[in-house]
């Protein structure tokens, strides 16, 4: 146990809080602008957008509460554990987010095509053809070209693949007190982060400008950018996470034995990555 933990208090209660509040009316206020958003309406960009950073603002001031707390020497082992619980919990939430999404592309490819296609309902869709990505009947979906594994996707497997290996010699070396390895190798994590969604960057422009692939593309389309969009806004919110974790470790917030806040954000990590290779098997190889 570190000298903080020792002199903290036994469970450690904060005071009332206004950002539980303020996070609800943020979160309200982006939904209703992305609502308007979708439905073309002139306001609704930029209340979505005024909404996200104030959720953003929230997520900087009240995590910037916890740290504190942390660094003041408030959190006991007890509070660690209560960290790690609560973690474990939202990643679960997280994995059943994903699933949602995989289920739904199960059960469009294995249950719905399978089933429009057979005699029954030839007489609805008669030039309907079982066939994975080809856009539905005609005439229904402008005509777009499918989504190979080669090469970006490939590439961006191998980066967070490589990703995984540097978080890990990261926090290694956190472990062993080399605060210096262990920052040059976060970064390097975070770089390769950055780099993995440049490259998604370029794969939706080249999807829409080249191969006519959109949200509305039909089930492929929109499973396609629901389950690659979704992973990339994980990738981001992680790469953020880290570089949060990078400028405390500047700071030298953190000790060998106390430093749940690096693993966090690891977790968190190693699950974007696993997520990724179920992306990259079922959506763009299958």
């Amino acid at each position: 146990m570190s000298s903080n933990q020792a002199t903290a208090p036994y469970y450690f209660v904060p005071g009332p809080s206004r950002w539980p509040m303020l996070a609800g009316i943020s979160m309200l206020v982006t939904m209703i602008g992305a609502s308007g958003w979708v439905n073309d309406a002139a306001w609704g960009r930029i209340v979505c957008l005024v909404g996200i950073l104030a959720m953003l603002a929230v997520l900087f001031g009240w995590f910037g509460d916890a740290i504190r707390e942390s660094e003041g020497g408030m959190y006991s082992k007890r509070i660690d554990y209560s960290y790690r619980w609560s973690m474990g919990w939202f990643i679960f939430s997280e994995v059943m987010f994903f699933g949602a999404f995989f289920g739904a592309l199960f059960y469009a490819r294995t249950i719905t095509m399978p089933w429009l296609a057979d005699l029954d309902h030839k007489l609805l869709w008669p030039d309907f053809a079982a066939q994975w990505g080809n856009g539905g009947p005609a005439g229904v979906v402008d005509t777009f070209t499918t989504m190979g594994p080669f090469p970006i996707p490939t590439i961006n497997t191998a980066l967070l693949l490589t990703s995984g290996v540097t978080l890990t010699i990261a926090h290694h070396a956190l472990q062993h007190g080399k605060r210096q390895k262990t920052a040059i190798w976060l970064a390097a994590t975070i770089l390769l982060g950055a780099i993995f969604m440049g490259f998604q960057a370029y794969e939706y422009m080249h999807a829409y400008s080249e191969l006519n692939l959109k949200l509305s593309s039909g089930i492929y389309g929109s499973t396609f950018f629901m389950l690659t969009g979704f992973h990339g806004f994980h990738v981001t919110m992680g790469a953020i996470m880290l570089a949060v974790v990078l400028v405390r470790v500047m700071k030298g917030h953190f000790t060998p034995d106390h430093h749940f806040a690096f693993e966090g954000a690891a977790w968190y990590w190693h699950f974007v990555d696993v997520v990724w290779l179920g992306l990259y098997v079922v959506v763009y190889w299958l």
